[in-house]
């Protein structure tokens, strides 16, 4: 079953690769505050079923900045995503794999530099593992479908949670509530 999901893949790397290059995009240009949907076969807004891919293949299938922290663990600097300040009405969606993980209603303000919310939209949206890189003790926080590294959790929110989830930018998509609802 791997070895298909490897196959199926590379020929979507294949197909994209051999359009040409005067033929125009499909879709419409979008806004900052909404990512178009990648050429990307795992992506599934309503699929949750967990994904265990090789790392090959998600080199293969997600944007190079998407893939730098996604899987490789990247951060992007304070203050220079798309949604560290956005105050749009929506959902935000995993970009590696469009599994439902926020809604902005559990977003606040924090003046961190990143986008933060203070719960995931579902228990399972999110999964956790300790990180003591760079000498520090914090908690890791991943897609809960496919791993994904999002940024860290803290326990410096507002109520009722108490947690801030501090989430880096480039591995969201955002779907205002008037064109996806919730």
């Amino acid at each position: 079953m791997q070895h298909l999901h490897i196959l199926i893949a590379l020929a979507v790397v294949l197909l994209l690769s051999c359009r040409s290059k005067t033929e125009p995009a499909t879709g419409s240009q979008e806004s900052v505050t909404t990512a178009q949907q990648p050429a990307n076969p795992y992506y599934s807004r309503t699929d949750t079923t967990k994904l265990t891919l090789p790392d090959s293949v998600w080199k293969q299938v997600l944007p190079k900045a998407v893939y730098q922290i996604a899987r490789q663990k990247g951060t992007e600097r304070a203050f220079s995503g798309k949604f560290w300040n956005h105050t749009g009405i929506g959902t935000y969606y995993c970009a590696a794999c469009g599994n439902a993980l926020f809604r902005s209603d559990l977003k606040f303000e924090s003046d961190c530099g990143w986008p933060s919310f203070f719960e995931p939209l579902r228990k399972n949206s999110v999964v956790y593992k300790p990180d003591y890189s760079y000498g520090m003790n914090r908690i890791e926080v991943l897609c809960g479908r496919c791993d994904a590294h999002l940024g860290h959790v803290f326990d410096d929110g507002p109520p009722p949670t108490g947690k801030r989830f501090c989430i880096n930018s480039l591995v969201l998509h955002f779907e205002p509530e008037n064109n996806f609802p919730r």
